[in-house]
């Protein structure tokens, strides 16, 4: 009796330690992005980020980022990265693979969204919990955002006509910025941001899209000499972007330490990680206001004929994923849908951009 009572009292000793240890357990995870630490969405959400969830652990979690790509890697690689455990987490461009994940580019597709990063992440979340949860079930979707306004940054004049594009090497970040800018005249060449700056400083390109929260860790001011904006409240370009985790890291967490991961996800993390990069927009603007170069939005005229380009890329958009087996029509209705929504109910944020603000919109 002694020998069975000694038995039951170890194992439940054994039990109560390894349940005391696993809620007492100290998680360090490592996070990737490709950008300086220095732009705006380092500064004013990944950082703050991985700050609160440190704190609301009570220092159970730490959280260490790595920008420039420290671990490995190059920026399209970032998803795979994170899928297959090499990093614990990161910051994704689904578009730096063109042809993987088709249907984030509803989102992406001319003038659909507002010229605020805040509002357009809003509605990212949205459409990601409608449609895109399937595309990225390889990892733990923490918060799908977008930036605010996407402008031209180029060497020489500012653009003032659609025919002023006809010629020009401009850096496209995405399948739709390449289409767009294709009918616009111009070469697209498709880049990750890390690349920009060099291939500027060689002569490989006249410019690029991109917005102003890049401006200063990319030099912009020193090496484009002009930055254009089309008219009214909708962005030329945008960019979809997730912020990810591995699963099987995040499923090895105690539940305790998920709740908080939990707690700073989802929609409000996407609508505060949108707002970081209008933010850094703004810190990038002030950067180039204070230099020489030109700042400048096109006329409603010129934006007008740009607009109806953006149409018949979106009708072509629909084509060819309705024969590629996707609902096409029915992915940008509820695109608009979102972006729609998200406007209405957040109607006191300004959705003209930080361009088209300085040049007296």
């Amino acid at each position: 009796m002694n020998i069975l009572f000694k038995s039951v009292a170890t194992a439940a000793l054994v039990a109560l330690t390894t349940t005391g240890s696993a809620f007492a357990q100290d998680v360090t995870l490592r996070f990737q992005h490709f950008v300086s630490p220095a732009s705006g969405s380092p500064m004013y959400f990944m950082q703050p980020w991985a700050d609160k969830i440190e704190k609301e652990s009570a220092g159970r979690i730490k959280i260490e980022l790595y920008p420039l790509m420290q671990l490995g890697g190059k920026a399209p690689d970032q998803y795979d990265l994170i899928r297959d455990g090499a990093i614990d987490g990161g910051w994704v461009i689904p578009g730096y693979q063109p042809g993987r994940f088709l249907e984030v580019e509803a989102m992406e597709l001319p003038f659909m969204t507002a010229k605020s990063g805040e509002l357009a992440s809003i509605a990212a979340w949205e459409f990601t919990q409608k449609h895109l949860m399937d595309d990225f079930a390889d990892v733990k979707v923490l918060a799908a955002h977008m930036h605010g306004e996407g402008l031209v940054h180029k060497k020489g004049p500012a653009l003032t006509r659609i025919e002023d594009f006809k010629g020009l090497k401009l850096r496209a970040p995405t399948r739709t910025s390449t289409l767009l800018l294709d009918k616009l005249g111009a070469t697209p060449v498709g880049m990750p941001v890390p690349a920009f700056p060099e291939a500027l400083a060689k002569g490989v390109l006249d410019g690029g899209v991109i917005t102003f929260e890049m401006a200063p860790s990319l030099k912009l001011d020193e090496l484009t000499d002009s930055h254009t904006d089309v008219a009214g409240d909708r962005s030329f370009y945008n960019l979809f972007f997730i912020w990810a985790m591995n699963k099987a890291k995040y499923d090895s967490l105690p539940d305790d330490l998920k709740a908080v991961i939990d707690a700073n996800s989802g929609a409000m993390a996407s609508e505060w990680s949108g707002a970081a990069y209008d933010r850094g927009d703004e810190d990038g603007l002030d950067e180039i206001a204070a230099s020489d170069n030109t700042i400048a939005v096109l006329s409603e005229e010129e934006t007008a004929k740009i607009r109806a380009l953006g149409e018949d890329v979106t009708a072509e958009w629909i084509a060819d994923m309705t024969a590629k087996g996707f609902d096409g029509q029915q992915l940008v209705d509820d695109a608009h849908a979102a972006m729609d929504a998200a406007l209405t109910s957040h109607p006191w944020i300004d959705t003209r951009g930080a361009a088209a603000t300085v040049a007296g919109e």
